[in-house]
Formats: C-alpha cells, structure tokens, sequence
C-alpha cells in the first residue's frame, strides 16, 4: 500500500497526499468499525444465549491468546486460515481519490478480505464478541482501524524516488521487528483483557 498511495504516485494523478490519506485512514477506520459492529452484536447474541460467566469469558479470552501464540510461532507447522488477495491496484488510475483511497482503507480495516498475516486480526475480532456489547465492539474495530492505517505515514515526507525507495526498504526490513510485535501483543492484549475483567491476578 504504501507504494501505491503515496506523494510521488499521488502528484502524477494530480492528488493530493494528505486528502488521499485522509480517504485512507476514514475508511480503515469504518472497516475496522464494521467488523467491530457485527463481531459486537454476535457477541450480544451469544451472551443472550449462553449467559457466560466472567471466568468463562476470561478463560475464552486465555484460549484463543494461546491459540494466536500457536499460529504466529507455527506451532506445530500451523499457518493461519486466509485468502490469496489483495486490493485492486486498477483502481488507481480509474477512480477518484476518495473511491481508491478510502476502498482500500475499508477493505485493509476490514482485516480478512485481503491476506491476513497476524493472528492478532482474528484475535481482534474474537475480542469484539467476547465483550458482549455493540458499543465494545465498536471501540475496539475502530481502533484496529486506525492503527491499521498508521503505516501509511512512513511515505509521508516522500520528495523523491530515492527516498521513497529506502521508505519501502525500511518497511519491508521491519517485516522480523513487526511479527515479533504481533506475537507480543497476541500474549499481551489477554493478559489486559483478564485484568479488565478483574481475572488477571
């Protein structure tokens, strides 16, 4: 994505960086929110339903942590469950900025419509119906959304094909860093779930 959208690739379409960002970041956001919405109201559902009790919650929240553990460190040979896709780069030069921008925002905050590399994108998920609220869901897609949306501002500063060249060599020799963060935040975001859930201690 970042280099589809960024100032080098925008001023030859006649765009404005900071409005495509825009786009981008809105619609990551919505994706996120979407997502965040329909795990809720199932999450709603199934606590209608089945009633679970904090512990049941907490320990729900335990499994699937150490499930995500299990695939980002491939335990025995495990690969996460995803499809083969990415968005349409024919977009760029056949749409406005707002269509192509915020599309592929949406779809990206979406976080299963396209390659998923992370278990902590199913984790988020999982977490949005295990809070058993519309408006926990909510908050938690939207704030996948958004910090999904945050790498974008790595090609921000680009003035030159140099520059963005090394931007994208920076970003892809982050690859190692980022996987050891999603592992961290796999182990981490249960731990503070339990906490929250005055099951941590």
């Amino acid at each position: 994505m970042l280099a589809s959208i960024n100032p080098l690739g925008e001023r030859m379409r006649n765009r404005r960086w900071g409005a495509s960002f825009a786009w981008y970041l809105a619609g990551s956001v919505l994706g996120g929110l979407t997502m965040g919405a329909f795990f809720g109201v199932l999450g709603v559902a199934l606590f209608a339903w089945f009633d679970p009790s904090e512990t049941v919650i907490g320990a729900l929240v335990l499994g699937f942590g150490l499930v995500g553990v299990a695939f980002e460190t491939h335990l025995f040979g495990l690969r996460l469950p995803t499809i083969i896709r990415q968005v349409d780069e024919n977009w760029l030069g056949r749409y406005r900025s707002w269509v192509y921008a915020g599309g592929f925002g949406y779809q990206l905050g979406l976080g299963v419509v396209t390659v998923v590399t992370s278990a902590t994108v199913y984790l988020t998920w999982i977490l949005c119906a295990l809070s058993g609220t519309l408006w926990g869901g909510i908050v938690i897609g939207a704030a996948f959304g958004f910090v999904r949306a945050l790498p974008m501002l790595m090609v921000a500063r680009v003035d030159s094909p140099g520059m963005l060249r090394e931007r994208l060599r920076a970003f892809n020799a982050a690859a190692p860093l980022a996987s050891r963060v999603a592992l961290v935040t796999v182990v981490v975001v249960p731990v503070f779930a339990l906490t929250a859930l005055g099951l941590g201690g």
